[in-house]
């Protein structure tokens, strides 16, 4: 049986890895890999998001533990930044120069052989072109956060981490960035996307890795971490003619846990989801009840998170 913490080609593995900043604990104990495709990197404040960011990039060492970037310690071998991108949550930008001056700027760093070139290709990935000369200090926030993913995409790089890439974007960049993202990943670069817009990263992740309090919390995909969630019972939504009466007929049924009627909607928790999808039609043909929708409350990406993070 695969485990889900490790990816099946994996371009950045983490081994037993910590970081501690004197007596404060902000990472403890992480496993994990990461391959072509976006995984999301999920996580209250305060989890460690960012402090892992930043040692899978190398801009941090670990206290403990060990961490490869495409087969290379990324402390140990600077030359493996050139296949690397990183897009910092902080506003990372040289204000005085313009968004193509910026771009260009990091794309020589990089020792693009023509870094004016590469610059242009991706200030139009972004939709920047038509402002490609405008200072990026009279830029929006949704605006410098395109103009940063800019500069991280000018050399084309293998590995891309994102922390917060969606901020202050409105919805047209946003949805423009996801779709942008998706296509990387479609075509073999590895995408990790530290963010808190939860809807959104569930419309482009296709994996999930969960931190609570420093620690891996779950891996997986959405649909898989609701299931593997056994001790949790299910909440499904039932629209009928007939609330009252199949609510009633619910509501002693063994495998339910609760039954609530808001506004003539029914919402039932069950620990077995199978023996509602049995029962059910019998109840309602006993009834005489007619079913009008049946649907899970809590399969979003939003819902599995807030079970991950509730105290227990």
């Amino acid at each position: 049986m695969t485990d889900a913490r490790f990816a099946a080609e994996p371009t950045v593995e983490v081994n037993d890895v910590s970081k501690w900043f004197g007596q404060k604990v902000a990472v403890s104990e992480l496993s994990c890999s990461f391959g072509p495709g976006v995984t999301g990197l999920l996580g209250p404040n305060g989890a460690g998001k960012t402090t892992f960011l930043r040692m899978m990039v190398g801009l941090l060492t670990p206290s403990e533990g060990r961490i490869t970037l495409l087969g290379e310690s990324p402390r140990s071998q600077p030359d493996v930044f050139r296949r690397v991108g990183f897009v910092h949550e902080d506003e990372a930008v040289y204000e005085v120069f313009s968004a193509r001056e910026f771009v260009t700027f990091n794309a020589a760093l990089f020792g693009i052989p023509d870094p004016a070139r590469a610059a242009d290709r991706a200030l139009e990935t972004v939709g920047l072109t038509d402002v490609a000369n405008r200072k990026v200090g009279t830029f929006s926030k949704g605006m410098r956060q395109r103009a940063k993913v800019a500069a991280a995409l000018a050399h084309d790089p293998t590995v891309l981490f994102l922390d917060e890439p969606l901020n202050g974007t409105d919805p047209v960049q946003r949805a423009h960035l996801i779709g942008l993202f998706s296509d990387l990943a479609e075509r073999g670069h590895t995408v990790i996307v530290s963010s808190h817009v939860l809807h959104e990263v569930e419309r482009m992740a296709d994996r999930v890795i969960a931190m609570v309090d420093g620690r891996l919390a779950a891996a997986g995909s959405v649909a898989d971490l609701r299931t593997a969630m056994t001790d949790i019972p299910r909440r499904i939504r039932i629209d009928t003619d007939a609330p009252r009466k199949l609510g009633a007929a619910l509501l002693i049924q063994d495998w339910v846990e609760g039954v609530r009627l808001i506004d003539g909607t029914i919402h039932v928790e069950v620990r077995d989801p199978v023996a509602l999808g049995h029962r059910l039609p019998a109840l309602c043909r006993d009834l005489g009840a007619r079913l009008t929708r049946v649907d899970p409350e809590d399969t979003s990406l939003e819902s599995v998170f807030r079970y991950l993070v509730k105290p227990r």
